[in-house]
């Protein structure tokens, strides 16, 4: 088996093949160490917006998180020992990125090409993610700016912000993370704002070590604390399910900036026009306050042009500046791994998915036999932890792969009428949700409206239906004559 991405994806189903005995596998990661996001988003505040003890793996528990929402720099070393502990490092190939992966139905293999070599393997679990690749807003005469520009994904440590006139594009999960860090230091900074988030007390701690005693000493304390955590954010959905049921969450949020923004004209401009649920919920006790500092501007005018010493906004305004930080997001509809993985037609993934991706239970997909995708089409969420998500993904492949196992099997994929099926459920589940109803566009929904990304309900019922495979929902090729490694 060859798995993509050394993140909490790939790493997971890693483990988890070791634990059922299984060591013919390789992980191809491109960078030098395991990671994923949390390796590559170093940027200055970041963390994680869902709590510790549920933002990790069920069968490897931290008694130790210092705080109740984890740094990035924790949730990494977290993920490095992990790995080492279960000896996940002898089977990964760092600096090797994957540039093509192609299925041949005569051989029932993958052949999966890198930049150091190539192989062959029984399936490929797709373990890169949507947060991978940074995408930085197409604005015209950015190529031409004569100053520093950086995405919050590639941050750019040895850049002394000290003094500098900043530009931050976006308002997102990033932004709002790094944008306190930084604005006590620079000289000045504007923050475009295309539409304002909804922002809520983040009500971080330190977890004391009385605290983390207990949960060292009595693993069960710490198990049942995850499970409280867990059961708390499932019933976020019943507010997602109807616009009205967040006013009373709105009240908060607004009653959170008023206390925290002194200028009602700021507050008029950062307050915002949808239901809240509509984008992404942010959670923060700084950002608020960053903006209503002296030297920090927030400017909502749309951008039309970058300019060799300034971002123009459409007020014809030329607003000065001599580093441009882009908070803008990854490229989430149109994966760029999407390009590289070719399927029984010959086709890649992107080709089939076009403007809308889809997958069956969102990990496997009709022509791309013995391919797996975690957190991909259907499975982000807006309420609870996308680490639950994947170990009930990483479920289903391993119980795929205990039929490709008996050599019976060669060849796996879902039935096309059952994945039509699986994608039609979850454009009903959607309708008249907040993410459909709530006034705003957001990465959730695709160019023609369709709910690519989210899982729209409790996540329960997901963990139920990956715990097997329905082999009525899926086509199941015996081997070939020749053998199957």
């Amino acid at each position: 088996m060859a798995i993509v991405g050394n993140g909490f994806s790939g790493l997971g189903t890693a483990i988890r093949l070791r634990q059922a005995g299984i060591e013919d596998f390789l992980v191809f990661e491109r960078h030098g160490d395991v990671g994923g996001t949390w390796r590559d988003n170093s940027y200055p505040g970041c963390a994680c917006d869902v709590p510790s003890h549920l933002y990790s793996f069920s069968f490897a528990p931290n008694p130790d998180w210092s705080r109740s929402f984890s740094a990035q720099s924790e949730i990494h070393a977290y993920l490095q020992r992990v790995s080492a502990e279960y000896g996940i490092d002898r089977f990964t190939r760092n600096h090797h990125e994957v540039t093509e992966a192609r299925w041949s139905d005569d051989d029932q293999r993958w052949t999966v090409t890198t930049t150091q070599g190539t192989w062959t393997a029984d399936a490929v679990v797709l373990g890169s993610g949507a947060l991978s690749d940074p995408s930085f807003p197409d604005v015209a005469g950015l190529e031409d700016f004569a100053g520093e520009v950086f995405h919050s994904a590639t941050w750019r440590h040895d850049l002394d912000l000290r003094g500098r006139r900043v530009a931050v594009i976006g308002t997102g999960a990033s932004a709002i993370q790094f944008v306190p860090e930084i604005a006590p230091v620079v000289g000045h900074m504007t923050v475009f704002q295309r539409t304002p988030p909804w922002i809520m007390p983040r009500r971080d701690r330190a977890i004391t070590g009385v605290e983390k005693w207990a949960f060292r000493r009595f693993p069960a304390l710490q198990r049942l604390n995850r499970e409280a955590i867990y059961w708390a954010r499932e019933a976020f959905v019943f507010g997602f399910k109807k616009p009205s049921r967040m006013a009373k969450a709105a009240k908060l949020a607004e009653k959170h900036m008023r206390t925290q923004v002194s200028d009602p004209e700021l507050r008029r401009k950062i307050t915002p026009s949808y239901s809240m649920g509509c984008k992404r919920i942010l959670l923060s006790d700084t950002y608020l306050p960053a903006l209503d500092r002296s030297n920090v501007e927030v400017v909502t005018e749309k951008i039309t042009e970058v300019r060799p010493h300034a971002v123009v906004t459409a007020d014809g305004v030329e607003h000065e500046v001599d580093t441009i930080i882009a908070g803008t997001g990854f490229s989430i509809a149109d994966l760029p791994i999407s390009h590289r993985v070719f399927g029984r037609d010959g086709r890649s993934l992107a080709e089939h998915w076009g403007d809308t991706m889809f997958a069956h239970n969102g990990t496997m997909i009709a022509g791309f036999p013995n391919l797996f995708t975690l957190l991909g089409p259907n499975t982000g969420l807006g309420h609870n932890s996308v680490v639950f998500m994947i170990e009930s993904q990483i479920n289903l492949v391993m119980d795929v792969l205990r039929r490709l196992r008996t050599r019976a099997v060669g060849a796996v994929e879902p039935r096309q009428e059952a994945q039509d099926r699986f994608v039609a459920e979850m454009q009903r589940l959607t309708e008249g949700t907040v993410w459909t109803d709530g006034g705003c566009s957001s990465w959730y929904l695709d160019g023609h409206g369709n709910n690519s990304a989210l899982w729209p309900t409790f996540t329960m019922p997901f963990h139920r239906r990956l715990k097997r495979m329905v082999p009525a929902e899926y086509v199941l090729t015996p081997a070939r004559t020749q053998e199957h490694a």
